[in-house]
């Protein structure tokens, strides 16, 4: 493979990272100019922010308006966290793991919550776990979309709507951006700093009301931090689902969120949010399967992500290399790519198979990848090219 001439045009925005993803389009310090910057998250002013996030989210995400929705610490794993060790233990619980976030829930509950009926049911990287085989009698832990895999659940058909057990979404890369079927969905958690481009440290949490049943019925059998308790002697701790806070946030992050919820209304709300991933996804699929170095990571198309694409190396002189070799390659794309300012943060998670992760949701432009993909190219036969230099 001959070296290419380096492409004439450049990103705009060349931040494809799949977590702080990138911010929306025409995003600028001017968006956070009514931060209630140095209140207290207790004063009204920063009361009422908090109260239109949960209201905005209910809204753009078409929450049902019997779901509880509130605002948690410590991210969507803090999220994720909550709902576990404040749910689990009455029934047997399935977890399915097939990615480097679902594997923590999965050591959660194989090591660190002591329950006594638990099935782990793992897939490799790329592939889903067999979901004819998970058992809706039982709790069930699941991310819709494996952010470090680039797998996603196909739809919700696989989950009944009279399940016994709850299932528990972690929706951090798919909330905004995927459609999911809410009357599946028990606990569905999210993060700002994925799909609506956001700060970390905070987390969302959305309880259908099966899950609140489950919180008022059901005292969990475990201690619990400060920051996991949803009731308080027995009741629902009402406030949390209106907007006081379990612990100080950041209001400048509050601001920037409200600013990405305004923007995903005004441009259509959630059709037009999935519909923008769904596009930018495409970009890149149909430029993998017209390129012959690269390949999907995902076994099957129907599980291929629309926000967090991961790809691996195709090429038969690379692949016929060792696991270091191919990671090599990946980084001196990667980096050569980041030095120039075209594309940052686009390596393949540390876990994961050599290759690239881009973030192709609903905030990133289609133009941007496109010109991407040009860039990919570029790089990959010049670093191809000088492999075999080395070799020779």
């Amino acid at each position: 493979m001959t070296e290419l001439p380096m492409p004439a045009r450049r990103p705009a925005n060349p931040n494809f990272s799949c977590g702080p993803t990138t911010k929306r389009p025409g995003w600028s310090w001017a968006a956070l100019k009514d931060a209630a910057i140095g209140r207290s998250h207790r004063s009204e002013i920063a009361k009422k922010k908090l109260k239109q996030a949960i209201d905005l989210t209910r809204e753009v995400l078409e929450v049902p308006a019997d779901y509880r929705i509130a605002i948690v610490p410590a991210s969507d794993t803090g999220a994720v966290e909550m709902a576990m060790w404040s749910m689990l233990g009455p029934r047997g619980v399935d977890v399915l793991a097939w990615e480097s976030f679902s594997e923590h829930w999965a050591v959660d509950v194989e090591e660190q919550l002591d329950l006594p009926d638990f099935r782990i049911m793992r897939g490799a990287f790329g592939v889903l776990p067999d979901l004819a085989k998970v058992d809706f009698t039982r709790d069930v832990i699941f991310p819709w979309n494996g952010t470090t895999s680039g797998v996603k659940v196909p739809d919700g058909d696989w989950i009944p709507a009279d399940r016994e057990g709850l299932t528990i979404c972690d929706a951090t890369s798919a909330a905004f951006a995927q459609p999911m079927p809410f009357d599946k969905l028990d606990v569905v958690t999210f993060s700002w700093q994925k799909v609506m481009g956001g700060e970390a440290a905070h987390g969302m949490i959305i309880l259908s009301p099966r899950a609140v049943e489950r919180l008022l019925t059901y005292p969990a059998p475990r201690p619990l931090p400060k920051i996991f308790r949803m009731t308080d002697h027995g009741k629902l701790m009402e406030p949390l689902f209106a907007g006081e806070v379990i612990n100080t946030v950041s209001m400048i992050a509050v601001e920037d969120y409200l600013d990405a919820l305004k923007w995903a209304k005004s441009v259509g709300g959630l059709r037009t949010m999935i519909a923008r991933a769904d596009a930018n996804a495409k970009i890149l699929y149909d430029w993998a399967e017209r390129t012959p170095w690269l390949g999907v990571l995902p076994v099957d198309r129907a599980t291929w992500s629309s926000t967090s694409v991961c790809f691996v190396f195709a090429d038969p002189d690379v692949t016929a290399l060792d696991g270091k070799a191919q990671a090599a390659l990946a980084r001196a794309i990667v980096s050569e790519l980041d030095q120039l300012g075209v594309a940052y943060d686009i390596s393949a998670y540390r876990d994961a198979p050599p290759g690239i992760r881009i973030w192709s949701g609903s905030m990133v432009e289609a133009s941007d990848l496109a010109i991407l993909t040009e860039w990919l190219d570029w790089a990959f036969a010049k670093h191809k090219a000088g492999l075999a230099a080395a070799a020779a």
